[in-house]
């Protein structure tokens, strides 16, 4: 069932339930308000009668003969002397007052509601004043005549809940048609995802978390679209790299198979294919390794590092290099704390981002750590000729290189196992004019 129905269900439902509930507890109450305010009234009436009998006719004898004047009132009333428990004059038959006499006491004047046949009656009394007259005036009117103003109220309510039920579903349909209109189209642009038709992806119009969903469906359609240029780029690119030594080696071998090379230019020759074949391992199992990185969780070993201790394992990697190339390697920790990560690994990123440095630099790379806004940054700088603006945006994508690079896996593999240990590394500016790289742990 499509989720508009399920929205128009569930709100019609909830509406039905509320509406339900609501008019029984009204049909519940009204009668009794209705029996309150209609014995409110009968009293009204009554006080005023009686007020205009006794200032009328005075005493208790001349009360005794109002008859003429009660059968005027249209009202449903005895006057009741309860001294001799007996009704003086009554606008009602007699037979019906001898039926309200065998069911009802009319001296038990804590009763509100009389019967008579198969009625009932809301009473009131009001007593003559001085009490000492002994008369009251009881009022009556027909249970009937509330329960018919009852049975017309709950019809208007209905009908004014059956109006706004109509209301209330026409504007949940044009509401719910609102909110998932966006959501059909969000699933449309997810099939064109689905079948990479990335260029024909569009943004739709909405609010709310519908717009935060569909932003991060744009993101994420954005990233897989450059996750598979990039996994493109990494084919060719991984082709063209195996495939120059492997033609290299192919030479060479077809020549000393031949015989075509001289005796002393086979040695060169076997010489340059063990290059090769080292050029080619180094690169598989780079290769392989970042393969393992990207896919494998278990491949990481945490535990608790000492970064002094890890940045001492750095420079005492660098010496030979360092000596080799004639580069001033600072290094620089202010920090005396531990992090978790994988020690082997980490240390092979620092390594490859302080061999590329160095490899880059023309007199001087350094190696800071020290904390910033409750994170350890790690920085490694060169003051080479940097990264020409172009590489910058791909610098850490696979088989990237700059001038003088190696196999293009190096900054790819650093960056893969700084992320899996929780850090994130970028390029920074760099104060002695090369590349600088930051990367950032939490502390």
């Amino acid at each position: 069932m499509k989720l508009q129905y399920q929205l128009n269900i569930a709100f019609t439902t909830l509406l039905i339930v509320i509406m339900s509930v609501t008019g029984y507890v009204i049909y519940s109450l009204i009668l009794d308000l209705l029996i309150e305010d209609e014995r409110r009234h009968l009293e009204q009436t009554g006080e005023t009668l009686v007020s205009v009998l006794t200032d009328s006719y005075g005493t208790r004898e001349e009360i005794q003969q109002t008859n003429e004047f009660l059968q005027d009132q249209d009202l449903h009333l005895f006057l009741y002397d309860r001294f001799q428990d007996t009704v003086l004059s009554s606008t009602m038959p007699d037979r019906i007052v001898d039926g309200f006499r065998q069911n009802n006491s009319f001296a038990e004047n804590t009763e509100n509601l009389w019967e008579f046949g198969n009625h009932n009656y809301v009473t009131s009394r009001i007593v003559f004043q001085p009490e000492g007259t002994g008369l009251e005036l009881i009022l009556l009117t027909p249970m009937n005549d509330l329960q018919a103003v009852q049975q017309d109220f709950v019809t208007r309510l209905l009908l004014v809940f059956l109006i706004g039920a109509i209301a209330a579903v026409l504007l949940s349909t044009f509401l719910t048609t609102k909110l998932v209109t966006p959501l059909t189209q969000l699933k449309w642009q997810l099939k064109k995802i689905e079948k990479r038709q990335f260029d024909d992806i569009e943004r739709i119009k909405a609010t709310g978390e519908i717009k935060e969903v569909e932003q991060s469906v744009y993101e994420m359609a954005e990233e897989l679209r450059r996750y598979m240029h990039t996994q493109q780029t990494f084919f060719q690119n991984a082709s063209h790299e195996l495939k120059t030594p492997l033609m290299t080696i192919q030479g060479y071998a077809e020549g000393i198979r031949d015989h075509v090379f001289e005796e002393k230019d086979q040695e060169k020759g076997l010489e340059i294919m063990m290059a090769e074949v080292s050029r080619l391992k180094t690169i598989i199992n780079e290769m392989i390794l970042l393969a393992k990185l990207d896919s494998e969780p278990t491949a990481y070993e945490s535990a608790e590092i000492n970064i002094p201790i890890l940045i001492d394992q750095v420079a005492d990697r660098m010496l030979p290099l360092v000596s080799e190339k004639g580069i001033d390697f600072h290094q620089n920790v202010e920090v005396d704390s531990t992090l978790v990560a994988d020690e082997e690994k980490l240390l092979r990123a620092l390594l490859n981002l302080t061999i590329n440095g160095i490899r880059h630099a023309n007199s001087q790379v350094n190696l800071n750590v020290y904390k910033r806004n409750q994170m350890i940054v790690m920085t490694i700088e060169d003051d080479g000729e940097g990264i020409p603006e172009d590489l910058i945006p791909h610098i850490f994508h696979r088989f990237v290189k700059g001038k003088n690079g190696e196999t293009g896996l190096g900054l790819a593999i650093a960056r893969a196992i700084i992320e899996q240990s929780g850090g994130k590394i970028r390029l920074a500016k760099s104060e002695i004019g090369g590349a600088k790289f930051e990367v950032i742990f939490p502390d």
